[in-house]
């Protein structure tokens, strides 16, 4: 397997591939046709030099990531047919970039902050500062997978699923020296490596061992230092997922082997008329022939 470079997102019925500076859109429409746009990467971090520096380069990068998604959920959203109600795609555009930063706060209090309270519980009959932090790990790691689990039970969350395994079969068919075609998508995995869903299960996995090592007597400061590590600890994990994508071994088989298992849930064997979206996406982006000839002969 050799590191393309390559990656996406799923969105409504579809699929988005981004590559270098541009990403591409595609959607399968109510009319079955689909739909294939290509777009600049613009992003709110400006600063290309940030988005170098090692440990640092994953905060800036995740913060692009979600405003990407973003726009590119909304840019699917247009080809869903609803007659009771139109999207105010202006209005939407207005308000993406505090929807990022609601999202980030929401997903930092639920996943970070409520289980440093739930961990309070315990301390009322646990002295251990090991054994606290390790239980407050699994209590956020409990928290993370039950709310993976009930929304995979959403049946426009499956489908999503469902795109969302797509994309990574699509990947993997073309990193692994396989034509890109239905047939042989179908056959690669639908987990990899670069996934945000393994990027956000070793958050978790890594905060655990960052916290063992805070043993303050104030609760107030003890959940400060925790907020305060958070880009740290994105930016350790982001550079786990880039060891990942470029290099296969042991030691990092065994760094993925948790992620791999949570993808279990967030992608779903797509049907055939996805993997075309799928497709259509990357072709629109990556000149993958090329890349073959150039990286695998």
């Amino acid at each position: 397997m050799k590191y393309s470079g390559i990656g996406g997102q799923a969105v409504m019925e579809g699929i988005m591939m981004r590559n270098d500076d541009k990403y591409a859109v595609a959607v399968r429409k109510p009319d079955k046709e689909i739909d294939v746009q290509v777009f600049a990467c613009k992003g709110i971090i400006k600063n290309k030099t940030l988005k170098k520096i090692p440990f640092v380069r994953g905060v800036f990068n995740f913060v692009d990531s979600l405003y990407l998604g973003m726009t590119s959920l909304l840019h699917s959203a247009e080809f869903v047919e609803d007659e009771e109600e139109e999207i105010d795609l202006d209005k939407e555009k207005a308000m993406m970039g505090w929807t990022v930063a609601f999202a980030v706060l929401l997903a930092v209090g639920i996943f970070f902050v409520l289980p440093y309270f739930i961990s309070l519980f315990f301390q009322s009959f646990i002295e251990s500062h090991f054994v606290i932090t390790l239980l407050e790990g699994a209590v956020r790691l409990a928290i993370f997978i039950g709310y993976v689990s009930l929304v995979a039970l959403m049946p426009e969350i499956k489908r999503t699923y469902m795109y969302h395994g797509a994309e990574h079969k699509c990947i993997n068919c073309i990193e692994h020296g396989l034509e890109l075609t239905v047939e042989n998508v179908q056959k690669s995995s639908k987990e990899h490596k670069r996934c945000g869903t393994s990027f956000l299960f070793l958050v978790i996995l890594i905060s655990i061992i960052f916290f063992l090592f805070i043993n303050v007597e104030s609760g107030i400061l003890k959940l400060v230092i925790r907020l305060a590590l958070i880009p740290v600890i994105a930016g350790v994990s982001y550079e786990f997922i880039r060891l990942a994508g470029r290099f296969d071994n042991w030691l990092v088989n065994i760094i993925s082997a948790p992620g791999l298992l949570m993808q279990r849930i967030t992608t779903l064997e797509p049907e055939d008329d996805m993997v075309e979206v799928a497709i259509a996406s990357i072709e629109a982006v990556f000149d993958w022939k090329k890349w073959q000839e150039d990286n695998l002969v």
